[in-house]
Order: C-alpha cells, then structure tokens, then sequence
C-alpha cells in the first residue's frame, strides 16, 4: 500500500478550513435571514424561507464533515461529495430561473468543493 501524498493532504487541510469556514458564514446568513440571501435565494431563485434552516444545516453538517474529514478521510470525502451535489443544486436553481448573474455566488464554493473532493481522494491511502 502506497503512503497518502503528504503535500495532497496539506491542501486539503486548507482547502477544507476555508470552506467550512464559508460554509458557517453562509448558514449563518440563512439562519439570520440576511437581506442579501433573502433576496437571491427565496425572492430570486423562489425557494421557499421554510427551507432555510434546512439549507443551514446542511452546510453545517458539510462543513463540520469536512473538519472530521482532516482525522478521518471518509467522513471528508462524503462531506465534500455532499457539497458538491448541494451547489450543483445552487447552480441548476439559478440557471431554472434565468438568473445567470446570480450564479456567481454558489461557483466558488462549488468549486472549493469539487476541490476538497479530489484533494481528499487523492490522499487517501489506496489499497
């Protein structure tokens, strides 16, 4: 069995603590009901305030897997597959409803996303 590239797990190190960290400060916005979220996700993409707190607690469970995923490379690997699939959903909302400035907002995440996925598969250990 091959050692786990070091340098890959750093990077997913840093990659996972700043998007979890976007992920607290986004859920917060949703908790809060923060004007600017608000208006994008309920008044522009239309998805119902109710939901709100589930979309909050979904990126708080993706953020807090992300953090385990650093001890446990699993756990961070469905965390970060998990926010994938949550922002491909972000983006497909915004595109359904035509607002195509709005994408902006879930791309880096996505992105951060897609990033922590591949760094934490690519330093796992393989058997």
């Amino acid at each position: 069995m091959a050692p786990p590239r070091k340098g890959l797990k750093i990077a997913y190190v840093v990659v996972a603590i700043l998007l979890a960290l976007m992920m607290g400060v986004s859920a917060s916005g949703k908790l809060m009901r923060i004007e600017g979220a608000v208006q994008t996700i309920h008044r522009v993409v239309g998805v119902p305030l109710a939901l709100f707190p589930v979309l909050a607690a979904l990126e708080i469970a993706g953020a807090i897997g992300l953090i385990a995923g650093i001890f446990r490379p699993k756990v961070g690997l469905a965390a970060a597959g998990g926010l994938v699939l949550y922002f491909i959903g972000a983006i497909t909302g915004h595109v359904i409803v035509g607002d195509f400035a709005g994408i902006k907002a879930p791309i880096l995440p996505f992105a951060m996303s897609l990033a922590a996925l591949v760094l934490r598969r690519r330093s796992m250990p393989r058997a």
